[in-house]
């Protein structure tokens, strides 16, 4: 068995779609659109096999209820294969004004790695 997709709500899904093409390789398949639904999705493709899905919908969390934290996924990590990699994207990153909540370091449990916000404040690990 493997997982065969992970998908997350966002509020801007070009500009999404524009961040993870730029900074993680990722490529895009067409745009999806559900006008009954009013959703639109991409699915983005990164090697080997590994795709994340963008999903959005205009009218998503205008229910004050809706804005309450939630139990659900806490980071995920994207491999970029070395040391150096890992701290070159990181600053490029900080440089183009995205936060660094966590600079390049070896974890405790062996892991060289940085922690960085996505455009919607998503933790994403940038791992060797």
């Amino acid at each position: 068995m493997k997982i065969e997709h992970v998908s997350m709500w966002v509020s801007d899904l070009e500009k999404m779609r524009k961040f993870y093409e730029k900074y993680f390789g990722a490529r895009s398949g067409n745009k999806y659109h559900n006008a009954e639904k009013n959703f639109s999705s991409y699915f983005l493709n990164f090697k080997p096999g590994c795709r994340l899905e963008l999903m959005h919908k205009p009218d998503l969390g205008a229910n004050p209820q809706e804005k309450q934290p939630h139990l659900g996924m806490a980071h995920f990590a994207i491999s970029v294969g070395s040391k150096q990699l890992v701290d070159d994207l990181t600053a490029l990153l900080k440089k183009d004004g995205f936060t660094v909540a966590s600079k390049p370091r070896t974890t405790g449990d062996g892991y060289y790695e940085s922690v960085i916000k996505d455009p919607d404040g998503n933790l994403i690990e940038i791992v060797t």
